[in-house]
């Protein structure tokens, strides 16, 4: 395939992804928007809901994109003043020493431990009452009587049950496994952007969620199925051979990343790593989901052998509209998202194919709650939304990558 021909398939593919995330982008701030819309289109109820009832944070984020559209504009035609434009550069431009990177690291790393280990000794049933199910079972794992939902979660089971019993501490492993997540968030960040600002960046913002914060220190839902499917995507650039064994352990952590398996395969095809490595490395992701569905479909009373056969229409659409309640106090996220896809897009035509995987992990992020909602009857609890967040800091550390100006010349 020739130089040119090579170009214009990858151009082909950025467009098809950004079309696609900005489809399932612009639907869920719909629900921002307007929260009920969806609901009553989709249910064909006659109550008297109002449709187009304005959401709380329908003007913040109808404001800052119209903003960011209207310096978007002027910056790419080159009107902007002087200072504002070299203001600009510089921020795109900045980078740290390894040393000052360390040492902004640690202290970031250490503010959050300090305010957060009280949170240690708080009872997990008093924060959370879920645990009343999860306790019987953990305490006498792994022989623990409890429902097939929570035998499933191998993993996420021996590391709570070890933590309990080698530290006396149900939360300390949780904790520690927050604490990875965001040195992965860093790594993954530096990685995609080749700058150690870039992971800095992505760094703070993962620190600053509150859905994050609310989830960093509990047994309940703990982060060890983000932290390992995160890794996962991490291990492709770095060790690929670890990269199934870490998405293996994210399943049996929460079976939910099976959904997120096209998501992954994209990320190997675009990554730079040779032919036969991805071959390699999706053979042995189809191997992992196949012995999977075969173990789902062997064992008739899994929780999840029916899942395919019924689907919810109504309840696809409404699972649209989850995050819009769920995360309404991580305004960062709900307010920035759609101008980070189009940034990605612009950023990924300047030749970072990297890019493209990121808008795809956000987008798959969104579009698995719908999912989730239509074929089973789980609720869709916050914490589901702490890899949007990852996904959201590190695209966000992604624009400020290494690239060329695309602008046209004066």
């Amino acid at each position: 395939m020739s130089n040119k021909m090579q170009i214009q398939k990858t151009s082909l593919i950025s467009l098809t992804v950004f079309i696609i995330a900005l489809c399932i982008v612009l639907i869920s701030i719909l629900s921002l928007i307007f929260p009920a819309l969806l609901v009553t289109i989709t249910s064909g109820s006659d109550s008297q809901i109002n449709s187009f009832e304005v959401g709380a944070w329908a003007g913040p984020i109808l404001a800052v994109n119209f903003i960011i559209l209207g310096f978007g504009v002027s910056y790419y035609k080159r009107i902007i003043p002087n200072k504002i434009e070299n203001m600009f550069k510089f921020i795109l431009n900045f980078e740290v020493s390894r040393k000052v990177a360390i040492i902004v690291i640690l202290i970031l790393l250490g503010i959050y431990i300090i305010l957060t280990i009280p949170e240690l000794s708080h009872k997990e049933i008093d924060v959370w009452k879920d645990w009343e199910f999860v306790e019987p079972f953990i305490e006498n794992f792994p022989e623990g009587e409890g429902s097939p939902q929570l035998k499933i979660l191998y993993m996420k089971n021996f590391l709570l049950f070890s933590s309990l019993t080698v530290f006396q501490n149900v939360k300390l492993l949780p904790f520690l496994a927050s604490i990875s997540l965001v040195l992965v968030t860093y790594f993954f960040t530096v990685k995609i952007s080749q700058k150690r600002f870039a992971g800095l960046i992505a760094m703070v913002i993962l620190l600053q969620s509150h859905t994050f914060l609310r989830y960093d220190t509990t047994a309940t839902f703990s982060n060890f199925w983000t932290l390992f499917y995160v890794l996962s995507l991490y291990l492709i650039y770095k060790k690929w051979q670890l990269s199934p064994l870490t998405y293996l352990a994210s399943i049996f952590s929460k079976p939910l990343t099976v959904v997120f398996l096209p998501m992954t395969l994209f990320l190997v095809f675009r990554s730079k790593s040779s032919r036969k490595n991805k071959i390699t490395l999706t053979i042995s992701y189809l191997i992992i989901i196949g012995i999977l569905a075969v173990g789902v479909l062997v064992i008739s009373n899994s929780p999840y052998s029916n899942t395919l056969t019924n689907f919810d229409i109504v309840e696809f659409w409404n699972g649209f509209t989850a995050w819009a309640f769920q995360l309404r106090i991580d305004g960062l996220v709900l307010v920035f998202l759609l101008p980070l896809i189009v940034g990605l897009f612009l950023k990924a035509r300047q030749g970072n194919q990297d890019l493209d995987s990121i808008l795809v992990l956000i987008t798959g992020i969104l579009f698995a709650a719908p999912l989730l909602a239509g074929f089973t009857e789980f609720n869709l609890q916050p914490y589901r939304w702490i890899p949007l967040i990852v996904f959201f800091a590190i695209g966000v550390g992604a624009l400020l990558s290494k690239s060329s100006d695309s602008r046209p010349e004066k």
